[in-house]
């Protein structure tokens, strides 16, 4: 027996064999290919040779060719035949050898209909940075192969602050937890791109995936390149982009008058944040970036650190424009705690409010939510001034914002709140699947609409 494994729905458990029945595995119609193939050159063999097996067979050739010699006919049969058979055995052997790419174990055919179906999912462009963006792309990955990661680069501290400092390079913290994300967890290769050093005069801090990161980008002169090759080590699904390649520094305005500078400076000033801007103030997107937003079926802003993960890439504004002007479905994943530093005392619609502020419009269609917490919540929040993001619905109502509220935490007996991968993407993927979607006919729910198309 095998088990096709569906994040959404239970296990589909089937015969081994009638497994192969599965549609959109692009194998069954190369086979079909190589025995129709093989039927041809049998058939040119025997024509050639005379032979006569089958008589209603070699009767209805000789109707049909009965102006040209046997031989001739035979030949032009077995060649098509031929090529019929090489042509299938071809495609047969890419369609299984591609899956030593995944790095996915387990047995063949679940991981070439999982492929299939990943390739086929919807695409989808997350943009964020920190650990909230590559813990939402763990769970995203198991919905679609289609995602695209746009990535902040205003990271100013611990190994990638020194990285940027020492080489020039943009900070490839952020990029390379995203890269590991989208890998296969359980592969030596990925285990090895996010080790960090812990003694070595000079190594003590790093991870290795950013000196290797760094070093690309040092050989190749491009960081997008750099992380392209990666990606390619890793074999990851999706890819993952910066979101500008100029040296951008985050700058914050305080609510006292102060100006801080720099991303890893603005939580230790402990004031509230005004006004986010960059220095240079004119950065430049990547073309790739616009392109990716411009085809997205559905965009995710967050969760992360809302004025140092966030909001920095909707201060490129080409970026925040294309956003607004997507007709893809937008949804920001609020962050379950207060920032200490950053969001001290924020609710829910201060979040909203500081991203409509800085994007210029309304830029998301819904807020996803936590609405539990663990019974027992640990101490260490309270003693570092962390308390739970509250949702205030009527001050949410009037930004026009839909909400969603979900059970997004990880279970945690030591009372600890931690996000859980599937739980964020499988609530992110029920409201897109159940949002309302404009077609010709009027109004109709996206899974009404996939059922049509079937």
């Amino acid at each position: 027996m095998i088990e096709v494994k569906n994040l959404f729905s239970k296990d589909i458990k089937m015969p081994k064999n009638a497994g192969w029945l599965l549609p959109g595995l692009q194998v069954k119609r190369w086979f079909a290919m190589i025995f129709f193939g093989s039927l041809l050159i049998l058939l040119g063999a025997m024509i050639f040779f005379n032979m006569r097996p089958v008589f209603f067979t070699m009767e209805f050739i000789r109707y049909v060719a009965a102006a040209a010699p046997s031989k001739l006919v035979g030949i032009a049969v077995g060649i098509v035949g031929m090529g019929l058979f090489f042509k299938g055995w071809q495609k047969t052997n890419l369609s299984m050898l591609d899956l030593s790419t995944d790095r996915e174990r387990g047995n063949i055919l679940e991981n070439l209909y999982r492929r299939r179906k990943l390739n086929r999912g919807p695409k989808i462009v997350v943009v964020g940075g920190g650990t909230g963006l590559s813990m939402l792309l763990k769970g995203i990955k198991k919905i679609t192969n289609n995602i695209t990661a746009i990535v902040t680069v205003g990271d100013d501290g611990g190994s990638s602050g020194r990285l940027r400092e020492e080489m020039g390079v943009l900070p490839p913290g952020d990029i390379r937890n995203c890269i590991a994300a989208l890998a296969d967890d359980e592969d030596l290769v990925t285990k090895l791109f996010q080790y960090r050093f812990k003694t070595g005069e000079g190594l003590e801090g790093h991870s290795f995936g950013n000196l290797f990161l760094s070093a690309l980008c040092s050989i190749t002169g491009d960081m997008v390149r750099a992380v392209k090759e990666s990606s390619n080590v890793l074999s990851i699904r999706g890819r993952v982009l910066p979101s500008t390649l100029d040296d951008m520094k985050l700058v914050a305005e305080l609510e006292d008058g102060r100006i801080i500078k720099g991303e890893s400076n603005i939580p230790q000033a402990h004031g509230r944040v005004k006004r986010l801007f960059t220095d240079p103030a004119d950065c430049k997107p990547l073309e790739d970036v616009i392109h990716a937003i411009k085809e997205a079926d559905l965009i995710i802003l967050g969760p992360g650190s809302l004025y140092t993960s966030v909001i920095p890439n909707l201060l490129i504004k080409e970026i925040s424009q294309e956003i607004i002007n997507s007709s893809a479905h937008k949804i920001y994943v609020c962050n379950i705690m207060t920032q200490p530093g950053e969001t001290d005392g924020y609710k829910v619609s201060d979040h909203i409010n500081a991203i409509i502020a800085h994007a210029g419009k309304n830029i998301v269609d819904a807020v996803l939510v936590n609405n539990s917490l663990p019974d027992n919540l640990a101490e260490k929040y309270r003693l570092a001034d962390s308390f739970p993001v509250k949702l205030d619905v009527d001050n949410v109502k009037k930004t026009g914002v839909r909400i969603v509220s979900k059970k997004l935490i990880e279970e945690s007996k030591e009372g600890f709140v931690r996000h859980s991968s599937n739980r964020v993407a499988r609530a992110i993927y029920h409201w897109y699947r159940k949002v309302p979607v404009s077609s010709k006919q009027g109004t109709v729910n996206r899974e009404e609409e996939t059922v049509k198309s079937k």
